[in-house]
């Protein structure tokens, strides 16, 4: 069953681009791991309100940052054991230059895949 985490990182404004150039040099790292299936970061930069969806509109662009940038990893793996051993390496190597990008620490939800 394969299992997932979705990471979430609130970067600090002016720490954006080396957190961003941290994440492209991590992402060879990254996608070398064994049994990983799916990678993916996302920055959030567009926003979606209720009327928007109502009237099936496109999400806004967001002009401006309050406290923090907000940037999404998502990866997959093919089992937690897999997924373990990987968070381990991502540990040993780029996990404090990352650490010190971030306003809070950052937020992890883990599970299995259900659909």
């Amino acid at each position: 069953m394969a299992f997932s985490e979705i990471c979430i990182y609130q970067v600090k404004p002016q720490k954006a681009e080396e957190f961003e150039t941290l994440m492209l040099e991590a992402k060879g790292l990254l996608e070398q791991q064994k049994g990983l299936s799916s990678l993916r970061l996302i920055k959030r930069n567009h926003r979606i309100d209720m009327e928007q969806i109502k009237e099936g509109l496109p999400p806004r662009a967001i002009t401006r940052i309050v406290k923090s940038i907000k940037y999404v990893l998502y990866w997959e793996f093919d089992t937690k054991e897999s997924y373990g051993m990987a968070q381990k390496n991502l540990y040993d190597s780029y996990w404090k230059p990352i650490e010190r990008c971030l306003t809070v620490p950052h937020d992890k939800y883990l599970g299995e895949e259900i659909f």
